[in-house]
Parts: structure tokens; sequence; C-alpha cells
């Protein structure tokens, strides 16, 4: 009887526990390994923040099948998971501080994972990196921690994470895939790691292409992201609407405009230029149209309070002191994922300015002093409502008895397209 492939897969975020998952329910055996003890802790008893859902099952109750199949477990050890695996997943990411990537986690993941590997072993990084770490920097710690060489005696590829959250067990499944890897031995050793779990084509190239590849693939939606909100004050000034607008312009079917929003969200988009850059620098060639659009996503907040602090003058209402609540808090719609969410830096200038500022997110676990328990509480006698983020709660909202509950001559503000439009003859919609 042929043995299940036995992963481990290292980082279990928002991409490395559904990955680990995959393939447990593909049938492999599977160890998660993370450095935070209280997560692997919850993921242990069968507990899960992640609303991804697979074939009507949502994350925590997968996770419950597959640990009462014995097929995947968590642990902190790096051991445990070498005594039992001879694959590893590396999904580790790299926090950025001011514009500069952070290796340090991606080092220190290396550098243990490199004590424990066998010869024969493989490993894959997953991580969204600057071009040139996986050669540069990964392979000499492994080989240095080790003693074993790279492509010899164990085997190193780099495949870029190419998942949208929510979908991420459909597309670790059925997205295309790219690899690379250090030789064509370890390419092929990759290819056959994750053609246990994919189902569709698996594109490989050099590891170097790959890893600024998917950099680019980020970059671009930034950047077309920025074009749009451009267009969407263009939009607001000549008094059309830009939804409709951008609508109309993808009815061309080589067109692809994505919408605005309260800014750009997440851990990917918003860090890519900052994995391109490092490695632009050292080769001496400059972004400057990257950036601006960098520059430009990041100013989409101030912008909104601008627009705001503009209705609220027309109601005869000044920005500072005002009440203003927030619904939604996520990064993206239908997400718990409030890291690097515009959100925050729209609540950060709001509170600047001096408004006093409430949010209402159902989905969302982290705890604001903003943060209010019940939309009701958030509501209650607000100057205006700003929809940031939707979430399932927010679908079907009764915005009648929203604005029941807010003070006197009241706004919303849409930044989401999700308002009714009936309700602009009843009281003042902000929309961009």
């Amino acid at each position: 009887m042929t043995q299940p492939i036995r992963v481990a897969v290292v980082g279990l975020g928002f991409v490395g526990l559904p990955l680990a998952l995959t393939y447990a329910l593909k049938g492999a055996h599977v160890v998660g390994v993370d450095v935070m003890p209280h997560v692997v802790d919850e993921i242990n008893k069968g507990h899960s923040h992640h609303l991804e859902s697979y074939q009507g099952k949502t994350l925590a109750e997968i996770l419950r099948e597959q640990i009462d199949a014995g097929r995947f477990r968590a642990t902190t050890s790096y051991e445990e998971a070498a005594a039992e695996v001879s694959h590893y997943i590396v999904t580790v990411g790299l926090p950025v501080f001011n514009g500069d990537p952070d290796l340090g986690p991606l080092k220190s993941c290396a550098e243990t994972l490199g004590k424990v590997l066998k010869k024969g072993d493989t490993v894959m990084i997953r991580s969204t990196v600057v071009p040139g770490t996986t050669e540069e920097v990964i392979q000499p710690i492994l080989e240095e921690a080790s003693g074993l060489r790279a492509g010899t005696d164990f085997y190193l590829t780099y495949c870029s994470e190419r998942i949208a959250e929510g979908r991420a067990f459909e597309e670790f499944i059925h997205m295309p895939l790219v690899l690379g890897g250090i030789n064509e031995e370890s390419a092929n050793h990759g290819k056959n790691l994750l053609s246990f779990i994919s189902e569709t084509e698996i594109t490989i190239s050099d590891i170097r292409v790959i890893e600024a590849a998917k950099v680019i693939e980020n970059i671009q939606r930034d950047v077309n992201i920025a074009m749009v909100q451009e267009f969407a004050r263009f939009a607001e000034s000549f008094g059309i609407d830009t939804f409709e607008m951008i609508r109309i312009a993808n009815t061309h079917k080589r067109v692809n405009l994505l919408t605005p929003g309260p800014g750009v969200g997440g851990f990917c988009l918003p860090n890519a230029l900052y994995y391109l850059q490092p490695k632009a620098r050292e080769l001496g060639v400059p972004l400057p149209l990257l950036q601006m659009a960098r520059t430009t996503n990041d100013s989409v907040p101030s912008v909104l309070v601008n627009m705001l602090e503009k209705a609220l003058q027309e109601k005869g209402k000044s920005l500072a002191g005002s009440r203003v609540t927030i619904f939604g808090l996520a990064m993206k719609d239908y997400s718990n994922d409030d890291r690097v969410s515009p959100v925050q830096d729209l609540i950060r200038v709001l509170q600047t300015k001096g408004v006093e500022v409430r949010s209402y997110d159902p989905a969302v676990p982290t705890h604001y002093d903003h943060k209010a328990a019940t939309l009701e509480d958030a509501v209650k006698g607000a100057d205006a409502v700003m929809l940031t983020a939707v979430q399932k709660e927010f679908e079907e909202l009764d915005w009648t008895s929203v604005i029941n509950q807010m003070s006197p001559e009241p706004i919303l503000f849409d930044a989401k397209n999700r308002i009714p439009r009936s309700l602009d003859e009843k009281v003042s919609v902000v929309r961009i």
C-alpha cells in the first residue's frame, strides 16, 4: 500500500492553516508548525477564527474532522515535525516596517528548519519575498545549519502564493501555479509536492523570475486601484457615478478596472512595492510610477476624511467634535483580517481631527477602544456612518432604522457602493 505524503506547513496563519488542511483533505499526513504556543493550542482544540469554507463546511469544521482522522496536528516543535515528514512548506511572512521588509522571521525559520533537515527532504518557500531571497538568503542559512547541500542532499523550491482570503481551499486546488527550483531536480520535487493538491497547470521557470512575478502580480493591482482612485475623484467632481462609469468602461473586452474603496489593505498589495524596492535599489533601477501609485493609495483615507468634512459643513456641523461610526474594520469585504487595513488609517486620521469614532465589525475579533459590541451601540447619536467593509450582517441592513438612531441631519458615507440609492432622497449620502 502506498504511504501518504508527509508534509509540514510552517506558519499557521491565513495562508498556512488552510494550506495544511487542503493537504490533509487530499489524504496527506500533515504537521502544522507555528512559533506561537497559543495559536497551536487553539488549533489543536479545533478552534479557528478564520472565515474560510469549502464544500459547505467551515474551516473550523474541516480542522476538527482532520484532527479526528489523525491526518493533521499542530506543534511548536520543528524536531517533532522532522521525525514525521520529508516535505516542508514555509508560509512565514515578511512584515514591513516604515517601508522596509523585515526578513528576521523568515531567517529565524530557516535557521531552525536547517537544524532538523535530513537528506532527501524538500523545502518549498510560499511566502512573498524580495526577489532573490530564496537563493541569496534562505539557501545559505539552510546549508550552514544543516551541513547539507541544496539541490543534492535536499531540494529547495519557491512557489508563489496566489490565494484570495475567503477562497483559499478552492484556489489552492484550482489556481494555476508557478514554481522555481534552485536546480531541475529541486523543481521536479516541488512539482510533485504541488501536484498532490493541485488540479491545474503548474508552470516551471527560473526561481528569480517566479519570485519577481509574484511581487509584480500584486503591484499591478495596486497601480490599477490607484488609477481608479484618481478616476473616482474626477467622477465626483464631474457629478457622475464612479461605479457606473467603471462598469461601462469594463464592457470593453480589453479593459479590467478594479473598484475604489477606502484604500488598499491586506498583507499583500500594500507591501508589494516594498518587496521589490530593495532589489531595485541594489540594481540602481528607479520605480517612480509604482511609488506614485503607492503614495496615491496611502492618501485615500485623508481624501475621504476631507470629503466627509465637506459634507458635515454643508449640514452646519464641524468635523471636530462630530461622532462618526465606522461599519467594517477588515482589510476587505467578508474578511476578519484587519492586518494592514486602510480603515485603521482612516480612523487615525479622524481621531487626529478631533472626531469621536465608534466602530462595529461582527467578524473582526480584535479589540479596539472605539469598537462597540452591537450595531445599535455604535450608531446611536452618530453624525455620520461610514461603510468601509462589507460583512454579511450589513447585507440586509435596515438603513432607515440606522438613520433613525443617528443625530439630526445625518450623513451616510458609502465607500463600498452598497448603500441603497433609494435613500438619496431621504438623507445625505456621500458616495465615492
